[in-house]
């Protein structure tokens, strides 16, 4: 890999995509064991200098210049400032809703333009998606003027609150500088909650599930308590992360994730995650006791330490390993690139835990009221446990589920020629990515095989294997189509995406049939929903865009893991429950077709 070369298949252009799908898929996932996805060194130089220039630097510099705390660089004057610590997370939001922090760039799918974010948000006549139908007055998909001031006015308010400078409080520790004044906060939550009821892409984009809670403590709860809680909040996204890494998923995701990083040049050391390469891309043992020591047992066992710990190396101990945590993951570049939450979760490890330590009567126990303490905790892990239990009903950033592999998600496969019908799309700011990767200077044949390798990626996690296997049973000339990853092509349609495949559910495929209007057969969709944590299946659904859902059903996930990524025995088992009956074409499209037998419900 060069810096401004990169690692790109070694195959033929002119002939590799007239090959079996399947065949490109072994080829292009053993090609990510070695490579990931190949992406030259300028890129995560790009990224490396966004982080460090416009979130960390210019971060610095305007919360300590307007805080009275002295000047960027006397880190030890201000890091244990309860105004900054207020204030880095206000620019972190800023810059999350803004677009220009995760889902940021090419390793996001956005390549020209590189920020989706504000180019969608405050352009009337996108696509929103209303989180839920009950709700009066979020009617329709289409983006309105009156979204739009929302929209602005949420980023106007958050940037007002960091300028200002902040009020001092009698409960504050002696010789700090003062903290945010709470009316100027009272906006930003009132947007933060208009902006979500009317287009939950924005209040997932800006990390609402916790960023709000964060700003409502900063707004309500004296001193000590807004402390408390904010440990409380950082512990309960620690830990629900961590649990959702438990079952069959997220060690799937640790091998992919390895071999994607910069940081990891030695090919030997990424084999080492899989069982047999080539023949064999399941993970290793080795993938394992990285998934679930370094990955579930330090997230949940170092947060419950730092929250009771009251001996100082013991807590010192613990915040140096978040800190490497979120530095180790930094260094993946994971697909999402969100590095500068990564970034602020470590200076929270040290802000909180270091600087306001239980032993000083920063602790669980020294809350106001134990009632106030149950009534957060029950709060903050509300959404976690709903989200686990009816993944269906939360989307998997609110249920805590961030790296776990578990997730909602969707492959599209698009008859030929049809997905050129996408750049038809009205108001939309962006073309497909084939088309971006085209103007960047790729050559046609090169910018297919690119996005091909988002698809090959799919495929190393559990849900790929589910979702290949209804392509091939639905379209039995899978070969001549093309087969986009939804997470990517979703980017480019509503400006965002984090993994969450709540964001392209049939409500954005009806969005999009409804401005461009497919005829049958030309865009089919399979999309899966997360597992719940108390049942070994998942449910999926399979969805023509023209004609609606034509099929719902469910898999065995330990079938899912233990197939390799280019089903080369074949599709794995999946159990039909409801077909659509009523026309005859989805009908027979909906037919089983393809070994090993599949049940019909």
């Amino acid at each position: 890999m060069g810096f401004k070369t990169g690692d790109f298949p070694p195959v033929d252009v002119d002939t590799f995509l007239d090959k079996p799908l399947r065949e490109r898929i072994r080829v292009l996932t053993s090609h990510w064991v070695e490579y990931g996805f190949g992406s030259p060194k300028m890129i995560h130089t790009i990224y490396v200098v966004k982080l460090l220039v416009l979130y960390i630097l210019a971060g610095a510099a305007v919360v300590t210049w307007t805080s009275g705390v002295g000047s960027f660089w006397e880190i030890g004057a201000w890091w244990n400032e309860p105004i900054v610590y207020q204030k880095f997370v206000l620019w972190t939001v800023l810059l999350e809703a803004i677009g220009l922090a995760g889902s940021w760039g090419p390793l996001a799918g956005k390549f020209k333009p590189m920020t989706g974010g504000i180019l969608f948000w405050a352009r009337p006549g996108t696509i929103r998606l209303r989180p839920w139908k009950r709700v009066p007055l979020t009617n329709g998909d289409i983006r309105t003027r009156l979204d739009v001031t929302f929209y602005l006015a949420f980023l106007l308010t958050l940037l007002t609150a960091i300028l200002l400078p902040g009020v001092s409080s009698a409960a504050l520790p002696a010789g700090t500088s003062g903290l945010i004044d709470p009316e100027l906060l009272i906006a930003p939550i009132v947007l933060y909650v208009l902006c979500g009821l009317r287009d939950k892409t924005i209040f997932l984009a800006a990390r609402g599930e916790q960023y709000l809670p964060a700003l409502v403590f900063f707004a309500v709860l004296p001193f000590i308590d807004m402390i408390i809680a904010a440990k409380l909040l950082i512990c309960t996204v620690w830990i629900g992360a961590g649990v959702s890494k438990f079952g069959r998923h997220f060690t799937n995701v640790v091998p992919p994730m390895m071999s994607n990083s910069p940081t990891v040049p030695s090919k030997w050391v990424k084999r080492l995650h899989y069982r047999d390469f080539p023949r064999d891309l399941r993970p290793s043992k080795v993938a394992s006791f990285l998934a679930h020591v370094g990955g579930t047992t330090v997230e949940i066992v170092t947060p419950l330490v730092l929250l009771f710990s009251t001996d100082h190396r013991l807590t010192l101990a613990g915040v140096v390993l978040m800190v490497v945590f979120h530095f180790f993951i930094i260094c993946t570049f994971p697909l999402a690139v969100p590095l500068e939450w990564n970034v602020l979760f470590a200076y929270l490890s040290v802000f909180l835990f270091l600087g306001y330590p239980a032993a000083d009567g920063y602790g669980v126990a020294d809350m106001s009221s134990p009632w106030l303490t149950a009534g957060i905790v029950s709060a903050l892990i509300f959404f976690p446990i709903l989200g686990n239990l009816r993944p269906d009903l939360v989307s998997f950033l609110p249920s805590m589920r961030q790296y776990a592999g578990n997730w909602a998600s969707a492959l599209w496969a698009f008859a030929p020629g049809a997905e050129e019908k996408l750049n038809t799309l009205p108001h939309r700011p962006t073309r497909n990515q084939v088309d971006q990767l085209q103007a960047t200077g790729y050559p046609r044949a090169v910018a297919e095989i690119t996005m091909q390798q988002a698809i090959a990626w799919r495929s190393m996690h559990s849900q790929g294997r589910g979702l290949f296997s209804l392509l091939y049973k639905h379209i039995p000339d899978l070969d001549r189509w093309t087969v986009r990853e939804a997470e990517f092509g979703c980017n480019s349609l509503i400006g965002f995406n984090f993994g969450d495949g709540h964001l392209h559910t049939i409500d954005l495929v009806n969005a999009v049939q409804s401005r461009i209007g497919f005829a049958p057969g030309e865009w089919l969709i399979v999309w899966v929903e997360s597992q719940p944590i108390h049942r070994g299946t998942q449910r999926y659904q399979v969805i023509d865009a023209a004609l609606g859902v034509i099929e719902r059903g469910t898999w065995e996930v330990r079938d899912a893991v233990e197939a390799q990524p280019w089903l080369p025995e074949g599709p794995i088992p999946h159990l039909v429950t409801w077909l659509r009956m009523d026309d005859p074409e989805s009908a027979r499209a909906a037919e089983p077709a393809h070994e090993p037998p599949q049940w019909v419900g």
